[in-house]
């Protein structure tokens, strides 16, 4: 995980545009026109990467899946037998809570299916494993905190998994042999492709609940064109779910888990 890690987060942006003017400014004597060309692309590529107008434009590339209309929530029952919640990581030891915490986009996440979960009374199954190595798992973190802060048991805690796939395939061999095929599936719009890609690969009808639309009109002061340093966390978050999803019809495709 540690090599997975380092890899990640270089070759990624922001990562490989900080290593380009890194490298800019290490070959400006020797190199002066590869140096300009280094620091052109490292420089471009954060300040595009600041911009809330390209975060609105990339995601809006990403969020292929509609949102539920608020009148289907109500119904999901007649189209699906569980609510899966994906995790996305934590927050470290806060001082104010004492132990760690889900993230705002996995509270965003649980507040969401809590809500169609009170609506159609599915039941729900949250799907994450142990994050770096150390419990709970985000499985537990986000059913404590759907049960504690939203009032939602969790019928069923997924703690294995590590990605996107993972999530999918062990919670088919959760649900799966219960005789559970049709499930709603709740993660950030811009993840949502891959997240239906992988469950259905897994064996699974699935209704995609998205949430955390960022592809809509950034309502920043002139059109966002200014750069906001969210806006990069942003941006590498979507440039990271494009990735992935390169990723997984490369190495995943073909091979489905029904379990």
């Amino acid at each position: 995980m540690p090599f997975r890690y380092f890899v990640k987060q270089l070759l990624l942006p922001p990562g490989i545009l900080l290593l380009l003017l890194l490298a800019a400014w290490w070959l400006r004597r020797s190199r002066p026109r590869l140096a300009g060309v280094c620091f052109a692309i490292g420089f471009g590529g954060l300040w595009l990467m600041s911009l809330p107008v390209v975060v609105q434009w990339g995601a809006k590339a990403l969020e292929r899946q509609p949102p539920l209309a608020r009148e289907e929530w109500a119904t999901l029952a007649q189209r699906a037998e569980a609510i899966v919640v994906l995790g996305s990581g934590r927050e470290r030891g806060d001082l104010a809570w004492g132990d760690d915490q889900p993230t705002g986009i996995g509270l965003e996440r649980q507040r969401y299916a809590a809500r169609l979960a009170k609506a159609s009374g599915l039941p729900i199954l949250t799907s994450g494993g142990l994050h770096y190595g150390t419990p709970p798992t985000e499985a537990k973190l986000m059913a404590d905190s759907l049960r504690d802060d939203f009032g939602m048991p969790v019928r069923w805690q997924e703690g294995e998994s590590r990605t996107t796939w993972e999530n999918a395939k062990f919670s088919a061999g959760m649900l799966l042999p219960q005789g559970i095929k049709r499930v709603v599936v709740v993660t950030q719009a811009w993840h949502m492709p891959r997240a239906v890609w992988s469950f259905e690969q897994a064996g699974f009808e699935v209704v995609p609940a998205p949430v955390g639309f960022l592809g809509t009109d950034n309502a920043r002061p002139f059109g966002g064109w200014l750069p906001e340093f969210k806006s990069i966390w942003q941006s590498g978050q979507l440039l990271n779910e494009a990735v992935g999803q390169v990723g997984y019809s490369l190495f995943y495709r073909g091979d489905a888990h029904h379990n």
